[in-house]
């Protein structure tokens, strides 16, 4: 679900017109549902209550720190990848103690950094890597508690960039590495080896994946217990899917109910690192039509958004849905796929970046569209802002939260002041 509507032909987000917020703040603009963003955790919270998980939101996907403040708030905990992310979540409030840490490439600065803050569990994915914190722990006089990410040599069936959890991926470690690496360290007074970490790719559409990973870990589990490891944890990630297209993404409750049985009652430790399935749908991206021109073969639309606002399409191929905010007549009934109306016209949906891959869509059925019409791409609180660039020297858009009736401006647009800012070092 989410809470942006068309009403009266115009599109709003809670109760705000979305084009009163291009207005008022300009374009290109992320603009973000409050409401859509509690309604998908408490919904992942409620679907896997029987497990009393840990759930970790993933930083990775959508960082604005007010939008992470509101999920502390709400009693999610972080998962984080870099030293500034986890930067901004000691600055959203949580309590460090529900931070997990993963990552192939940690350095030893953010290795000290989690372990002083006291980070509750560090994700390591190599022998070298365990070595390294080892050192990095024992220097500092402290106990690192410890998770072996294993790769279960799963194919989750994702776009072969997001995929993360078969033998051809650099993550993790395979299960008699994971099993050596107990077994050399598990005595080690610098680590206490907890458990195991999962995360097989994102998105993933198909619950058998989870299943087939999570029976694999709990095979090793069980082998390590036997072995003598204290093992009380099982990290299962995330990679839950998103609505772009349609009905693709099962909901929290299917996947619940293929994971809950499998995990209840085993002694463990649950963690779920959700992130896409939570703010994906909660946030849209709104750009201004600057010219409409016919090539003769194709008919575009440059807008004054980006690859740099929304790179998804040019390195996945992936689809957004797009439509104008002010729709008249030709509501779409929801925010997917291709609408059933006469008289549209075929786009390609681009943006001003000297790239040939810098478009939002192709081959797009849409209502006619003129210069200065504002057009809004859905599904993009997830990994749009969060790897945003300044390409071609542009600065970074706004970002707004709405809640109800009230706005509030979380991130003000760059100025060119704030490009040159970090190069002044004379």
């Amino acid at each position: 679900m989410n809470l942006f509507e068309y009403r009266g032909g115009r599109l709003w987000c809670e109760q705000q017109q979305v084009a009163d917020l291009a207005a008022r703040f300009d374009t290109p603009l992320y603009v973000y549902s409050a409401g859509t963003l509690q309604a998908h955790y408490e919904r992942f919270r409620a679907a896997f209550a029987a497990l009393d998980p840990l759930i970790c939101y993933s930083i990775k996907c959508c960082s604005n720190v007010h939008i992470l403040r509101r999920l502390a708030g709400w009693g999610s905990g972080f998962d984080v990848v870099s030293g500034g992310e986890l930067c901004r979540a000691l600055q959203a409030g949580a309590g460090p103690a529900k931070f997990v840490f993963a990552g192939v490439g940690k350095t030893v600065a953010e290795m000290q950094a989690a372990l002083r803050a006291g980070v509750g569990l560090l994700n390591v994915e190599s022998e070298s890597e365990m070595a390294e914190l080892v050192a990095v722990a024992g220097a500092l006089g402290l106990t690192a508690d410890v998770a072996v990410r294993l790769n279960p040599d799963v194919d989750a069936k994702t776009h072969p960039y997001t995929t993360t959890g078969t033998q051809e991926n650099k993550f993790g470690v395979g299960p008699e590495q994971a099993r050596e690496l107990f077994h050399a360290y598990r005595a080690t007074p610098a680590v206490r080896l907890r458990g195991l970490h999962l995360h097989i790719g994102s998105p993933v559409h198909d619950v058998q994946p989870y299943v087939a990973a999570i029976e694999r870990a709990l095979d090793l589990i069980a082998t390590l217990r036997c072995d003598g490891s204290d093992v009380d944890t099982l990290d299962i990630g995330g990679g839950f899917g998103a609505h772009y297209r349609g009905g693709e993404a099962p909901p929290a409750e299917a996947y619940a109910a293929a994971l809950v049985p499998l995990l209840h009652g085993r002694g463990l430790r649950v963690i779920l690192e959700p992130g896409r399935s939570i703010a994906a749908n909660a946030g849209l991206l709104v750009t201004r039509v600057l010219h409409v021109k016919d090539s003769g073969r194709r008919r575009f639309a440059i807008v004054d958004a980006s690859m740099n606002e929304l790179i998804r399409p040019a390195l996945y191929s992936a689809y957004h849905f797009v439509w104008p905010l002010d729709a008249g007549a030709r509501i779409p009934a929801d925010f997917r796929g291709d609408q059933p109306f006469a008289g549209l016209e075929t786009y390609d949906v681009v943006g001003p970046i000297c790239e040939s891959s810098d478009f939002l869509a192709k081959d797009r059925p849409l209502p006619p569209v003129r210069r200065g019409d504002l057009l809004a791409v859905f599904t993009c609180g997830a990994y749009a802002m969060s790897m945003a660039s300044q390409y071609n020297s542009r600065p970074r858009a706004a970002e707004v939260l709405v809640e109800g009736d009230v706005v509030q401006l979380i991130r003000r647009r760059e100025t060119y002041v704030d490009l040159l800012r970090a190069e002044e070092v004379g």
